[in-house]
C-alpha cells in the first residue's frame, strides 16, 4: 500500500493557548511538501504535535498514517509506525553513544528475533556516515554531546537514513548550516526520496529548497495553512516576503495571536 499521511483539522494548544487552529494537509509517498511562514505562526508546534510532544495538547482534528490513528499512539509507537522528526534543537544525551542509540532504535522497530546483527549494523552505519562526510569516530561519541549545530543536524539526517521511516518531518534542518553542510544534508535527504516515503519540510528559507526540490509549498499563518502552490511560491516568498499574502487574504496579524 502506498504511504498516505493525512492531517485533518488539527488543533493544538500549549498552556491553554490554541496554536494550531484547524490545519489540514495530505502527504503521499513520493511527495515533498514544504511549509514556510513567519515566526510565531505554529510551524514547530505542528512538528512537535505530530510526534506527540507532551508539552502540546491536541484539542481537535485527526491524523492518520496509512489509515491508522496517529493521535492514539504513544511517541514510540508513532516512531515504530514510520514517523520520523529531525528536530530543530536536538538534545544531548550523555552516556549513550550514537551507535548504541541507533542500533537500539532500529531493533525497536523490528520483531523479536529479527534484530539487526552487529556486523551488518556497523557496515550500514559506516556507509551512511561516509555519504554524509561524518568522521567515523562520531559512532562512539555520546549522542550530540559536544556536537556543533551543524554536526547535530547532520546527525539527525544520519538517524533518518538509518531508521528508514515512511514519513519524514524536518523542522528547520537548515538553520545554522553553512552552504557546504547544507548541500551534504540535502544530498542525504534526496538520496532517501522514494515512492514509499513522504517528506514535510519546515523552513524559513528558499535556499534549502534550491537543493531539495519540493512538489508542494504551503504558507502557514495563524496556526493553519492559508496558501499552497508549487516551487514558484517559495521563490516569490523569498523575493517579496509575506506582506502580499497577508494583503491578498486580509490578514493583519500573521501570528497565532489573532484570528
Amino acid at each position: 500500500m502506498a504511504t498516505q499521511f493525512k492531517i485533518d483539522g488539527l488543533k493544538a494548544a500549549i498552556d491553554g493557548k490554541e496554536i494550531l487552529k484547524g490545519l489540514s494537509l495530505e502527504i503521499k509517498g513520493g511527495e515533498v511538501h514544504a511549509i514556510m511562514g513567519p515566526n510565531g505562526t505554529g510551524k514547530s508546534t505542528l512538528a512537535s504535535s505530530l510526534m506527540g510532544h507532551p508539552k502540546y495538547e491536541v484539542t481537535g482534528g485527526e491524523v492518520t498514517l496509512n489509515g491508522e490513528d496517529v493521535l492514539e499512539m504513544a511517541v514510540d509507537e508513532r516512531a515504530r509506525a514510520g514517523l520520523f522528526l529531525a528536530m530543530q534543537y536536538p538534545s544531548e544525551i550523555s552516556g549513550v553513544t550514537n551507535s548504541d542509540f541507533l542500533r537500539s532504535a532500529i531493533n525497536a522497530r523490528r520483531e523479536e528475533g529479527k534484530e539487526i546483527s552487529l556486523i551488518k549494523f556497523i557496515r550500514l552505519m559506516e556507509g551512511k556516515m561516509k555519504e554524509l562526510e561524518m568522521n567515523p569516530e562520531f559512532m562512539h561519541r555520546y549522542l550530540n554531546e559536544g556536537f556543533s549545530g551543524g554536526e547535530k543536524k547532520r546527525n539527525e539526517i544520519l538517524q533518518m537514513m538509518m531508521l528508514d521511516p515512511s514519513i519524514v518531518i524536518l523542522d528547520e534542518i537548515d538553520s545554522g548550516l553553512d552552504i557546504d553542510a547544507l548541500k551534504i544534508v540535502a544530498n542525504g535527504v534526496n538520496a532517501m526520496r522514494s515512492e514509499d516515503r513522504g517528506f514535510l519540510i519546515i523552513t524559513h528559507y528558499q535556499r534549502l529548497l534550491d537543493y531539495i526540490k519540493p512538489d508542494f509549498v504551503h504558507v502557514m499563518m495563524q496556526g493553519r495553512i492559508v496558501k499552497s502552490g508549487g516551487p514558484e511560491l517559495a521563490e516569490r516568498l523569498e523575493s517579496e516576503g509575506y506582506d502580499w499574502v497577508k494583503e491578498e487574504l486580509g490578514i493583519v496579524d500573521e501570528t497565532v495571536g489573532q484570528v
